[in-house]
């Protein structure tokens, strides 16, 4: 028997997190004398108890929240609660077995800023490459050869320098607009392009320069610009927690024109840092000396990133539709909340984004409980649970992990922020989309064996028709799909920097970019695909099927990673769009396949 189900409107009125000052009803089904709710707020000890009322067949209290995570159960006589038992629905427990409540404020709002799109990942320097024959510092090796391997051998110092350049650039990209449009890109999420030494430039030498090798500032305005007239904004990637050793702030090298906090305890860079034993003993980010970690409660700082013509205002006003905040859990919540403020001020509908690698809504950070969805925060983040439930899936016909997080997701989340997930499958911090359900063990291997690690040719169509299914939940479940560049084309890669290799124009894999703007056009074509109701069909070993439907659409998705044919019954007549198939009141779905089921006539 079901006693409660949070996804059940008839159980709880408002699904999801619930808006300030909102009332909600809650209901529990069962033959008890009584029904108490206990609900406490995150932080505190007692539970508060509110008695609920006896109905026909169930019990009921309503009630309004201020802001705030919330933890609640039932109890139902001295010794027996009901709790959160599989797939969320409540079971009777012995001891309280809490459900999760997040209360946000009531002039939070997500923009429409990636609603219904797709995302696209770009690596800038290997992407494309518009202007040839660069030339750039004696420091950096600039590569003549598109398809070479970047380097990942330490030199004779033992140190990996990340100074191997391929020079990508803003007009690269611009004379790819078209092709990102055709793939149905609707946003270009770019990992930095701040000056730097290195080649992934997360060590920034000067915020407010545009990196040479990328291009001018007016290259940049242009590709904004250019980007807007398809449809398609820019999201940049903002890196606040550290700096590079090699920049105008800490300047330890003395390449910068400035006096850097690392040359002198005058320089007005010196509170930015944090030393240990001046010079050479400072904190630095995961113990990496050449990035010095910034005191993000430095009041000279924090008003340079987000004060008026500070990095974020500078950026944002040069028309950017975002920002995602790079290690954003190890941000004081004071100084992400000023960010947000500067975001908003520049642009009331620019996104911020975080890189949150669990459940953003109950993270706890160092020890600190954070508030990422409360409404001064975040509007999205890098939606790391799906792309493992997904994978896990794919690789190990782990069904109930995928419907326990699409679950904990809907129930956690604002519905704002719920369809405006970063649906991510791979990026640059991890392997390539192909390679991670390629089912290659790479434990134990160096880098050096893995160069040339890669799919044998006799397996391709095996991991093809994975990576097809993986991407097709990534496309329609709830959030919006980001495209790690070159991944619609098959790229192949573990660990960094092998899956931060140059795109391969002209020896793309046609089979697979034709299924990801088939992808694309699905989103295009179906408004429930953007913020639309998900309802679960059936899952089972290896087998998952989900409703979308909105006012204008409805769509029937299933997948099967299993050995097996499954049936799939309904009533009435329906189309699959992936193979053209029609059926009537039942379809065949064959292993290691997917359909996207649609009644043709709506």
């Amino acid at each position: 028997m079901i006693y409660f189900n949070p996804l059940d409107k008839f159980y709880k009125s408002q699904i999801g997190a619930v808006r300030a000052n909102t009332n909600i009803a809650f209901r529990v089904k069962g033959n008890f004398d009584s029904v108490v709710l206990l609900l406490k707020k995150d932080g505190e000890e007692q539970c508060c108890s509110f008695f609920m009322n006896k109905c026909d067949g169930f019990f009921q209290t309503e009630l309004s929240l201020s802001v705030g995570l919330y933890f609640y159960c039932f109890k139902v006589c001295d010794n027996r609660f009901i709790g959160v038992g599989d797939g969320l629905n409540g079971v009777i427990t012995n001891e309280p077995n809490f459900y999760q409540l997040t209360v946000y404020k009531e002039d939070f709002a997500v923009p429409n800023t990636i609603l219904g799109g797709v995302i696209y990942q770009i690596f800038p320097d290997r992407f494309c490459r518009g202007e040839q024959n660069k030339k750039t510092e004696s420091c950096k090796i600039l590569h003549q050869n598109w398809s070479d391997v970047p380097v990942y051998e330490p030199n004779e110092r033992g140190q990996v320098m990340n100074n191997d350049f391929f020079g990508g650039d803003f007009k690269g990209i611009i004379s790819k607009l078209d092709y990102l449009f055709d793939l149905g890109v609707t946003t270009i999420y770019l990992n930095p392009i701040f000056k730097a030494f290195s080649n992934h430039r997360y060590d920034t030498g000067d915020y407010m320069q545009i990196d040479e090798l990328l291009g001018t500032e007016k290259d940049f305005i242009s590709l904004v610009e250019k980007a807007k007239e398809y449809g398609i904004s820019i999201v940049l990637d903002g890196v606040f927690n550290h700096t590079g050793d090699d920049s105008v702030y800490f300047n330890k090298y003395g390449n910068y024109n400035s006096l850097g906090a690392y040359q002198s305890k005058d320089s007005k860079y010196y509170s930015w840092y944090n030393f240990k034993n001046y010079p050479n003993d400072y904190e630095a980010w995961w113990g990496i000396k050449v990035l010095p970690a910034v005191n993000e409660n430095n009041c000279d700082y924090v008003e340079f990133i987000t004060g008026k013509n500070g990095v974020i205002d500078k950026y944002t006003r040069l028309g950017v539709g975002g920002w995602r905040l790079d290690v954003v859990d190890e941000l004081p919540a004071s100084f992400v909340k000023k960010i947000r403020k500067a975001v908003k001020n520049a642009n009331k509908d620019a996104i911020v984004i975080g890189e949150v690698w669990e459940d953003a809504s109950n993270k706890i950070s160092y020890g600190v409980r954070r508030e990422y969805f409360q409404g001064e925060e975040l509007d999205s983040v890098m939606n790391y649970p799906l792309k493992d439930a997904i994978l896990d899936f794919v690789n190990n016909k782990n069904s109930k992990k995928l419907s326990d997080t699409v679950k904990e997701q809907i129930d956690h989340y604002p519905q704002s922020v719920l369809h405006s997930l970063m649906n991510i499958l791979s990026t640059h911090d991890t392997y390539r989309l192909f390679s991670a359900v390629s089912g290659i063990k790479t434990n134990g291997m160096t880098k050096r064996e893995m160069e040339n690690l890669v799919v044998p040719e006799n397996k391709i169509s095996d991991v093809k028709k994975k990576l097809k299914i993986a991407s097709l939940l990534q496309f329609t479940l709830c959030g919006v799909p980001s495209i790690y560049y070159g991944d619609e084309v098959g790229m192949q890669g573990f660990v960094d920097p092998l899956n931060r290799r140059t795109y391969p124009w002209g020896k793309e894999d046609k089979e697979l970019l034709s299924w990801y703007k088939f992808l694309g056009s699905l989103r295009k074509t179906y408004s429930a695909l953007s913020d639309g109701e998900f309802v679960e069909v059936y899952f089972s070993e290896g087998v998952y099927a989900f409703i979308r439907k909105d006012f204008n659409s409805e769509l029937l998705i299933a997948v099967n990673v299993s050995e097996k044919e499954q049936v799939l019954e309904f009533s009435g007549f329906l189309i699959d769009l992936v193979s053209g198939d029609k059926c009537l009141n039942q379809y065949i779905l064959g292993e290691n396949s997917c359909a996207v089921l649609v009644n043709p006539t709506l």
